[in-house]
């Protein structure tokens, strides 16, 4: 089940979320560096996360499933934020080179057909990254947070997951080692919870990170003749 786009809206505007919000963040830019000239498509409520590519990419945009509801976003300009459903992108086939995932896979009430869809959208050479909760961390324990909702993942499950959905698992990552407690004292630790938490107790983050390529020659045959067709030249080399 989804969660609705206002409570995580409300839920990154608190203490609480600013923490998960600049932990999980410096996660996903330490993956992704550099996306100058990229087109950068965040699924669920990835737009925390966007902001920070904004400057660099070429073009950004924000998907909101139907069961979540969508919000405009960025505050200032152009709103770049649509409502789509799940199994549905109003997206041109390999038309996106970066994809972020948050709080999408463990809501996704069709996991596969979205995944699906994803590879349909993404360039050959593309990169998702994908943020879930993680199954043995605090965080998944915890209702009063959005990553205690849904179905969280062990890493090998998220693998797992993702190669059911056409797509090569080849980096993982790991964040949030904070407890998930509002208080300010233990919120002002975050940054030394992550330096010791991703060297000795990695397996109980509270979000697990994979980042995945697309497979391109399994996705020829389990796709229709017109995908097959498209890549026929390049099985043929």
């Amino acid at each position: 089940m989804w969660t609705d786009a206002t409570q995580l809206r409300d839920f990154y505007a608190s203490g609480l979320g600013k923490v998960a919000r600049r932990m999980i963040g410096l996660r996903i830019r330490s993956v992704w560096p550099d996306v100058r000239g990229y087109t950068v498509l965040g699924l669920g409520y990835a737009v925390p996360f966007l902001g920070v590519f904004r400057p660099e990419a070429g073009r950004i945009v924000a998907l909101m499933p139907a069961g979540q509801g969508v919000l405009p976003w960025p505050a200032e300009g152009r709103s770049v934020t649509a409502l789509a459903e799940e199994a549905d992108l109003p997206l041109p086939d390999r038309s996106v080179d970066r994809v972020l995932l948050v709080h999408a896979m463990e809501c996704a009430e069709q996991l596969r057909p979205m995944l699906r869809e994803l590879w349909r959208v993404m360039s050959d050479g593309g990169r998702m990254l994908v943020v879930v909760p993680n199954r043995r961390g605090l965080w998944a324990r915890f209702e009063r947070t959005p990553f205690g909702h849904g179905r969280p993942f062990t890493p090998g499950q998220l693998a797992a997951s993702l190669r059911d959905g056409l797509f090569a698992p080849y980096r993982t990552e790991s964040a949030l080692f904070v407890p998930p407690i509002p208080s300010r004292l233990i919120l002002s630790t975050a940054p030394a919870c992550e330096k010791v938490g991703r060297r000795w107790f990695a397996g109980f983050a509270g979000v697990v990170m994979v980042e995945a390529t697309k497979e391109i020659y399994a996705g020829r045959f389990n796709f229709g003749r017109e995908t097959q067709r498209a890549y026929a030249p390049l099985a043929s080399r």
